[in-house]
């Protein structure tokens, strides 16, 4: 929201600038009450090479005491004081301080842009003794810049009559022809009078429009372009264009005070939450970490392992003995609520096929979790086909994770206080010791609820696509209990039988059909396993796994069995297993199915989508 304001105004500006001409080119200064400067003038440094007219003596410069500075031939800087462009004559004093001892030699204009318009006549320079001139007449002058205590330089009109008896004291200087005029102005505040006719702009200032070079031309002719006063409706447009800006500002800043502090609120309510939570845990045995402690346990997090929808699992040492897997919170996912699940949820709880928690941070808004280590990933790394010798674990000891797992998720359902309902079991969220003892982990989605309590309310679906029951997504099958787990868990184990979800099309209809389906038809048609069987019994424990997978994966929670019964299940021979009712589609699907399930499956398969 934020960003589309500042884009807005930022658009806004630009049509502005563009619209009332506002442009590099425009107006500038040197100070506040300087001249202004426009074409075919340029002040340097403030306004490009291409505003102004393409000869020397018409870049102006700023000075340290920002006057306007303009350099004559032989580096002579003069400060101007006003530029008529009308009349095109620039109004300027000698910079040095002594325009009469420029003007006395004769300054040689001729390769300058400008011509001195002040009237020129013939002088003559005396130097007089201080005291013994009395009062100036007309057509004398004193020129102080060229005086000093003992002498005063005079200035008299050659053809003028002396009459002055204390002219006698005076020793003549030096005659000089065709000086500027400086009548009735002594020379120190002199103001020397410069014109230049081209470029020729007074037909654009006499219509009041800008003067400016014609683009793509080779010659440097000049046009008149948009206007030197604006008009009534331009002064409206201005003023229009102000008060929207001003909104436009004044709303922005409204939503983002305002998001600033909702923001805010809610951190600190998530805070209030977490700690009020962490007071009544003191009591539990994981351990309370600072955040400096979560940096130094992390090596300032240099070894990643992976990434969540909720944070990121760094590598850790509590010791040189000791490993750990620290997952760090997204501050910018979730209310707090996925961390006090999994404290509140694995702290209390110890079985070997759940993962420990060691100890947890909460440093004002950053959140991390302190793991025990296991070296072998999770399920997902190692769920292949059988066909695929590298990664394959081999059927023993499938079933024995899959035992495991069902253990872990038993002891979740019963063996604590109250019933804990994980809600994610996936692929990802197993993890494998060193001796592929799976463990569950990942309990930020977990509800807990009496243990007699035969449903859960639930106000949003929650969990992974392709492991979330059918009663999580519509109360039209039933109400949401444990059995959820159970079908995570019947997807998970045959994912874990056919490497991943096979996705078959038929040559008649191009219909599609995934593992499940597959595999119930060649149980229904009394078929073995096409799979790679090394060793006596294999093929037992493969049929097992998939009929516990499909027992569990019944679409009515009401069919499915316990997790204890699974466990039943998976512990027994396998012989005396009934296949379960068909839990997908209408028949005539099933028949379709039922033609190619004498194929093999292909062998392409598609990885199991997941949406955390």
């Amino acid at each position: 929201m934020a960003n589309c304001l500042l884009c807005y105004l930022f658009f806004i500006i630009l049509l502005v600038d563009h619209g009332l001409g506002f442009n590099e080119c425009n107006i500038s200064r040197c100070g506040s009450f300087g001249p202004p400067v426009r074409f075919p003038f340029r002040i340097r440094g403030k306004q490009p090479p291409h505003c102004g007219y393409p000869q020397p003596g018409f870049h102006l410069s700023c000075s340290e005491n920002n006057e306007t500075v303009l350099e004559l031939p032989n580096s002579w800087k003069l400060f101007v004081q006003e530029i008529d462009y009308k009349s095109q004559v620039i109004y300027a004093k000698d910079s040095g301080g002594c325009l009469p001892r420029r003007l006395i030699l004769n300054l040689n204009l001729s390769v300058s842009p400008f011509e001195i318009m002040n009237r020129k006549k013939n002088i003559t320079l005396f130097k007089c003794p201080s005291r013994k001139m009395k009062d100036l007449f007309n057509n004398i002058w004193q020129i102080p810049c060229l005086s000093d205590l003992h002498y005063d330089v005079l200035a008299i009109l050659s053809d003028w009559s002396i009459v002055d008896p204390d002219i006698v004291y005076c020793t003549k200087i030096h005659d000089y022809s065709e000086v500027a005029s400086i009548d009735s102005v002594e020379y120190q505040e002199y103001i020397l009078l410069l014109n230049w006719y081209n470029p020729t702009c007074k037909f654009c200032e006499a219509k009041g429009k800008y003067c400016r070079l014609k683009m793509n031309t080779i010659d440097s002719e000049t046009e008149c372009y948009g206007s030197i006063k604006p008009t009534k409706g331009a002064s409206t447009k201005i003023i229009a264009t102000g008060v929207i800006l001003g909104t436009v500002l004044l709303v922005a800043t409204a939503i983002l005070l305002y998001r600033r502090y909702n923001f805010n609120k809610m951190e600190k309510e998530y805070q209030s939450k977490i700690e009020n939570f962490l007071d009544d845990y003191k009591s539990f045995k994981p351990t309370r970490y600072s955040y400096a402690d979560i940096k130094r346990m992390t090596n300032q997090f240099k070894d990643e392992l992976g990434q969540g929808a909720y944070g990121t699992v760094f590598r850790g040492k509590l010791s040189d003995e000791i490993l750990v897997a620290v997952k760090v919170l997204n501050n910018s996912k979730g209310n707090g609520e996925e961390f006090v699940n999994e404290v509140g949820t694995i702290g209390k709880i110890h079985h070997v096929n759940v993962v420990r928690l060691i100890g947890f941070c909460a440093d004002g808004f950053r959140r991390a979790l302190v793991y025990e280590y296991l070296p072998n990933d999770s399920l997902q790394k190692f769920i292949s086909s059988a066909d695929d010798k590298n990664h394959f674990l081999g059927w023993k000891r499938l079933q024995d994770i899959a035992l495991g797992i069902a253990k872990g998720i038993e002891y979740l359902h019963q063996g604590c206080d109250q019933r804990i309902l994980h809600f994610d079991i996936k692929p990802h969220n197993i993890l494998l010791d060193h001796d592929f003892n799976p463990k569950i982990s990942d309990f930020g989605l977990a509800k807990f609820c009496a243990k007699d309590q035969s449903a859960v309310s639930m106000t949003t679906a929650r969990g992974t696509i392709g492991y979330i029951a059918p009663e999580v997504f519509s109360r039209n099958f039933r109400n949401v209990s444990y059995k959820a787990d159970v079908y995570s868990f019947g997807m998970l184990v045959l994912e874990m039988v056919g490497g991943r979800k096979i996705i078959d099309v038929t040559e008649e209809n191009d219909e599609q059909i995934y593992f499940p389906e597959w595999i119930y038809n060649l149980l229904e048609e009394g078929e073995d396993l096409r799979f790679q069987i090394e060793e006596v019994g294999d093929a037992k424990i493969a049929k097992k796994l998939a009929i516990v997978g499909l027992w569990c994966i019944q679409w009515n929670p009401v069919d499915r069995p316990s997790i204890k019964v699974a466990i039943h299940m998976l512990e027994g021979e396998g012989e005396n297993l009934t296949i379960p009712p068909n839990p997908f589609n209408s028949a005539v699907r099933t028949r379709n199915i039922a033609r190619i399930s004498r194929k093999r499956p292909p062998l392409e398969l598609d990885v199991v989508s997941e949406t955390e």
